[in-house]
This record gives structure tokens, C-alpha cells and sequence, in this order.
């Protein structure tokens, strides 16, 4: 299975008739593998900062996640495994695996929990195969 055909039948699913703003499989380098047509365009020193918080988790707290020139104010995750990030109505969650990233990007009406359900589900999926 692509790359692509993860993000597109995994990520951007329906949940409860809700879907995913934008969703993006990223390298720990900062390479995209697969991303929805509407990712925003992020840059290189965004991922570094969030790597950074999964090798040394809280570092992002004084400053927010930001992805995509957008700022989120860091809240409640999994220390090395989940970052999640809430702005406004909306919010960010990305999981990490061995080898990569899982973006999800939300607006309501989904709530954070759906968001969280479909990136980890899939990310602890991934982690399972070795990737």
C-alpha cells in the first residue's frame, strides 16, 4: 500500500460523519511521504522542533507547535509517542513512529478525541509493522 493511500483512506476517513482538516505522513528528516491536497506548507525547522520534543519531551510547552507558519498551544500527550495541539476551535495531533510523523489537523465539529483516534490508531498500527 502507498504512502499516499494511508493518508487518503486512513487519515482523511470519516468519523461520526466528521473528517480531518488535513492529514501528512512526514520522515524525521522532514520529508513528505504523503500528504492531503490541503497540508499547509510547513518548514524544515517546525519538524526539528517537534523531533526535539519527542527526544526531550516539553520543550515545545514555553513556545507552542508550530506547522505551517500556525501556533498551537501544546497540551496534554504522550511523552515521546503523542503532541497534541489545540488552537481555537481546531487543534493538531501527530504521532510518532519509528520512522516518521503522523499529522492530523482538525476543525470543528470533529472534536480532539476523534482526532486523536484516527493518527494514533494508525500510528500504533504502523509501530506494530516496524515502521
Amino acid at each position: 500500500m502507498s504512502w499516499q493511500t494511508y493518508v487518503d483512506e486512513h487519515l482523511m476517513c470519516e468519523i461520526e460523519g466528521n473528517h480531518l482538516t488535513s492529514s501528512a505522513i512526514i520522515g524525521h528528516d522532514a520529508t513528505v511521504w504523503a500528504q492531503s491536497n490541503n497540508f499547509p506548507q510547513f518548514k524544515p525547522e517546525e519538524i526539528a522542533a517537534i523531533m526535539a520534543d519527542f527526544a526531550e519531551p516539553g520543550t515545545l510547552a514555553p513556545t507552542g507547535l508550530h506547522l505551517g507558519g500556525v501556533k498551537y498551544m501544546v497540551i496534554q500527550g504522550e511523552p515521546g509517542a503523542v503532541i497534541r495541539g489545540k488552537k481555537g476551535s481546531g487543534g493538531v495531533t501527530v504521532k510518532k513512529t519509528s520512522q516518521a510523523l503522523l499529522i492530523g489537523i482538525y476543525d470543528e465539529p470533529m472534536t480532539p478525541g476523534q482526532c486523536n483516534m484516527i493518527v494514533e490508531r494508525l500510528g500504533d498500527y504502523l509501530v506494530d509493522q516496524g515502521l
